[in-house]
């Protein structure tokens, strides 16, 4: 598949935007007017640079509001376009995008507007270019691809064709299946773009709110199968409008990008295996057909099994170990070559990284999981542009495959085990002499919070990188605003991962910091058998719990009508709870040290939620820890 971006989804300047591109692995670009008009790059001068990079000049865009007009404006279009065509010239341009007339278009009748089309394409044949017809989503007349594509056929000249852009078929909810029925030569070019499901207005829709493929709602890759079906072969080229992307830094938006469609190109592949057209006298698929465009695959993995370990880095480590014991992890030992510790519960393990700790407080820093093949694993991570964490180890020491997420987080691929054990366990040294925990634990989620240039970045790498899907997303208030919470999670719900896009909080005051910074927390939640008795045990090993407001659990007993005595139980130990018609949800937090705390969770039954109605309360309680408290007079 022939990849392609167009210069608008990115920052920067047209010379920046195209060495990013370059940089990514594109093949192509499309070259958004606007950033030709604001550089100072001759016309020659971008064409030698896109030479010497590697990449092609696919197609130059937007022509606008040409069609359905008067005869005078007529005039000033043609006149127009043939400017265009000499500056395509110059260029080494060959395909130009012209958009279905949102502005001045005034006469609604077909055969004019097939009438003005035909001479559009004889100027551009004269100056050997084609011209590609896009149905705009808000196009005054023409908001149909189908249409579109109808008055491409009703010119019928070897140089006007049509373009399919995903987000004008999809966001208007038209059938992709008669794109099969589109002659492939009349296919000049096709966009694809992704976009969360929303209700406004499609032109704010557009403008604001599309994401690169895998970070939306939209079915991507049945608008793919059938492009490919119907014999299509040219670039499939991004167009993404984004406040965020055009704010964010152009190497790594470009990457992101390119992740983007190496997934579509594998999620397409997958959609057509699934849904062969044709079937054989006995009702079986028939053979997958070969098509002009061959699509690429990855390595095959499956979802992890669970999560191996969690590691926090810290400069000065005291605070956490006393945290850690106080919930009755057990101290392992020290590792034999690295400056870490391993403490445990049950099968949940946490990692206490020493070495070139840069954080002056501990903050979460690496996630294990556990993968069917760490190598293949990594090897599907890579393809998708994830970069590699680079770890020393002894010979004799397991060998971690390591990718970073965006939010720097280091992800190891590890390689499981049935019984849930880990055989790394052993690198450690002989730890504190204690009996034998009877408690049951593992690692039931964990949050992370995200920068809010790399949330829907994010969300694709952990979908592509690690096979996890995200669940509808969901905004709970704080009081410095509403934080989005996006969980991924595999199929058995055995790894959870809650991705926080938190808002930017200023520094509080008299603390000195002269820059915004963000103050959100993370956590790492521990599931066990036994809430209440895990919080009694912590209680009386001196454990510093967050502590619940009031208010909160006579809310509770409005809510729930729950047994007086239990009801009493939660207060006293600073438990929360919620109840669905599955089961039921207990647990609690520690304070945080640095920007970590913990969570000890119980469900009970089917309950498969997060006790998202006590997140207000969390978010309060630790808003309110955070701020300087002043005497009082």
């Amino acid at each position: 598949m022939r990849t392609g971006i167009a210069t608008v989804c990115l920052s920067g300047t047209l010379k920046e935007k195209m060495q990013a591109c370059a940089i990514a692995g594109f093949d192509g670009i499309e070259i958004f007017e606007q950033d030709l008009v604001t550089s100072p790059l001759s016309p020659e001068d971008v064409r030698k640079m896109a030479a010497d990079l590697g990449l092609g000049l696919d197609l130059y865009q937007p022509f606008r509001d040409f069609d359905g007009v008067t005869p005078d404006l007529l005039e000033a279009n043609l006149r127009r376009a043939a400017a265009k065509f000499r500056l395509m010239t110059r260029l080494g341009m060959d395909t130009v995008l012209v958009c279905s007339n949102v502005a001045t278009a005034t006469i609604d009748d077909d055969g004019l507007r097939a009438s003005q089309l035909a001479q559009l394409a004889g100027l551009a044949g004269d100056h050997g270019i084609k011209v590609a017809y896009e149905a705009l989503a808000w196009g005054k007349y023409v908001n149909d691809y189908e249409h579109a594509y109808r008055l491409v056929q009703m010119v019928d000249h070897p140089n006007l064709g049509t373009c399919l852009d995903s987000f004008h078929i999809l966001s208007r909810d038209w059938d992709t299946a008669p794109i099969e029925q589109i002659n492939a030569d009349k296919i000049f070019f096709v966009q694809v773009a992704d976009a969360p499901k929303l209700s406004m207005d499609v032109l704010s829709w557009s403008r604001h709110y599309r994401v690169f493929p895998g970070e939306g709602q939209f079915e991507l890759a049945k608008f793919m199968g059938h492009v490919v079906r119907a014999g299509y072969s040219g670039p499939v080229s991004l167009e993404v409008f984004n406040d965020v992307f055009r704010q964010s830094d152009v190497e790594r938006t470009a990457v992101d990008a390119m992740r983007s469609l190496i997934w579509l190109e594998e999620q397409s592949a997958k959609w057509l295996a699934g849904n062969a057209a044709g079937a054989d006298g006995t009702g079986r698929a028939a053979l997958r057909r070969r098509y002009p465009m061959e699509l690429a695959t990855l390595p095959k993995v499956n979802e992890p099994a669970g999560f191996n370990f969690a590691e926090v880095k810290a400069e000065d480590t005291a605070q956490l170990e006393k945290l850690l014991g106080h919930l009755g992890f057990q101290f392992e030992g020290r590792h034999r070559t690295k400056d870490v510790q391993l403490w445990t519960m049950g099968q949940a393990r946490v990692i206490i990284n020493e070495q070139a700790a840069g954080h002056a407080e501990p903050a979460i820093a690496a996630l294990g999981f556990d993968v069917e093949s760490p190598v293949i694993a990594s090897a599907r991570a890579q393809q998708l542009k994830a970069p590699v964490v680079a770890r020393k180890v002894q010979a004799d020491e397991e060998v971690f495959q390591g990718i970073c997420a965006p939010d720097s987080t280091e992800i190891f691929l590890c390689q499981g085990s049935p019984d849930g054990t880990a055989a790394w366990t052993h690198e450690f040294g002989e730890g504190l002499e204690h009996p034998h925990s009877p408690t049951r634990a593992v690692i039931d989620h964990v949050n992370l919070a995200q920068p809010w240039q790399h949330f829907d970045e994010a969300v694709l790498f952990y979908t592509s990188a690690l096979a996890l899907e995200p669940l509808p997303f969901a905004e709970v208030p704080s009081p410095s605003g509403l934080v989005r919470s996006q969980v991924m999670q595999t199929s058995d719900a055995a790894v959870r991962l809650v991705l926080n896009l938190a808002p930017i909080q200023q520094a509080p005051a008299g603390q000195g910091d002269r820059q915004p910074r963000k103050a959100y927390q993370e956590h790492v939640a521990f599931a066990v058998d036994d809430l209440v008795a895990t919080a009694r045990a912590a209680r009386d090993r001196g454990l510093d719990f967050l502590q619940i407001p009031a208010n909160y659990y006579e809310d509770l007993d409005a809510r729930f009508g729950l047994d007086p005595e239990f009801l009493a139980t939660l207060q006293d130990l600073n438990l929360l709870y919620d109840r669905d018609g599955d089961g039921e949800f207990l647990h609690f937090y520690t304070a945080t040290v640095g920007s970590v705390f913990f969570e000890m969770v119980e469900r009970r039954g089917g309950y498969d939620g997060y006790g998202a109605p006590n997140a207000p309360v969390r978010h309060a309680v630790q808003y309110d820890h955070r701020q300087p408290h002043q005497p009082s007079r």
